[in-house]
């Protein structure tokens, strides 16, 4: 009897424990991933977002304002300035 209680107390301490990870799999897969994705999205998109109003800032000081794409340089200046 004893040693059918010890292992039913393992089967049972197994099987919890693998629903512990599954169920940790699943929080990660389903919200903690695309929690953390979206972020990253967001960051990105407002980095993108600075950087255009600084060109466009410095544009319009009537300075050129000097692009770098590759091995290419860009100047830009705004419109009324010219």
């Amino acid at each position: 009897m004893k040693e059918e209680k010890k292992k039913t107390r393992l089967i049972i301490g197994i099987l919890i424990f693998v629903i512990i990870v599954l169920l940790s799999i699943i929080a990660y897969v389903f919200i903690v991933k695309p929690a953390i994705n979206g972020l990253i999205v967001k960051g990105y998109n407002q980095g993108a977002q600075n950087v255009i109003i600084q060109i466009a800032q410095q544009a319009t000081t009537c300075q050129q304002v000097p692009l770098v794409i590759g091995n290419q340089t860009i100047n830009i200046v705004a419109v009324g300035c010219l």
